[in-house]
């Protein structure tokens, strides 16, 4: 009986070695236990579910041979991939989860965030995310022809490395207090999420209990994944890309 967990891949097609390492994992590592959950940034970029590259059907068929074979797949919405839809992810065979969501792990009941959401530091950045999560926003960018979306994409994500670059470093993190506020606001001791690329276990103290924070890490140089298993403490592990 284990859990895997993995987010912020980052997958796009300028970076094969990430694909390639991500089919390995799912045949190596995720085929045969008990669930796979994807927390956000799973792309790179997500402009509907009208665009089939090459790339996102290989992932799909992937993702959806897992699912066949036994292991249910989780999929959540990230700062980047958001628009994912519910026609990816019949194909992928994978379940779209709210953020946050609880879920009950081997009797840990355990609260699942993409992260961005922690970062309220980055006020800038809030009022993005706010824009870019209002259904009406959403429904009126899906409409637009493929090629404005694939424009407003690559223009995005220009801006966001931009600014980026000019921020500090604490502002980029989830701020402790928030993090605090999350879990006791769904009463529960502990917290998984991805997004800020600073895979660590924190201890803590929520709902006047220790609690712990498990940061996902990110694929771009090495593959992260946490398994979570009944009687186990969880634990990050990685392996470099190839």
């Amino acid at each position: 009986m284990t859990t895997l967990f993995i987010s912020d891949l980052h997958l796009e097609e300028s970076r094969p070695d990430i694909t390639r390492a991500l089919l390995t994992f799912l045949k190596e590592r995720a085929t045969g236990v008990d669930a796979l959950y994807i927390l956000g940034d799973f792309f790179e970029a997500w402009i509907g579910d009208d665009e089939r590259t090459p790339l996102q059907e290989d992932v799909a068929s992937a993702l959806k041979a897992l699912s066949d074979s036994g292991t249910a797949v989780y999929l959540m919405h990230g700062n980047r991939d958001f628009l994912i839809g519910e026609d990816f992810c019949s194909r992928a065979g994978a379940t779209l989860l709210d953020d946050p969501t609880v879920v009950d792990l081997y009797g840990t009941p355990t609260l699942l965030m993409h992260g961005d959401s922690l970062c309220t530091a980055d006020v800038e950045y809030q009022k993005f995310r706010a824009n870019m999560r209002n259904p009406q926003w959403q429904q009126m960018i899906l409409q637009r022809p493929l090629a404005d979306r694939q424009q407003m994409a690559r223009q995005l994500r220009e801006i966001s490395m931009a600014k980026n670059q000019g921020k500090a470093e604490s502002i980029m993190d989830v701020t402790p207090e928030e993090v605090v506020k999350a879990l006791e606001a769904h009463g529960v001791q502990r917290l998984i999420h991805g997004h800020t690329h600073r895979p660590a276990i924190h201890e803590l103290e929520a709902n006047g209990e220790p609690a712990r924070r498990i940061v996902l890490g990110d694929w771009d140089t090495h593959v992260w994944w946490l398994e979570v298993a009944p009687g186990k403490t969880p634990d990050l592990s990685k392996l470099a890309l190839d």
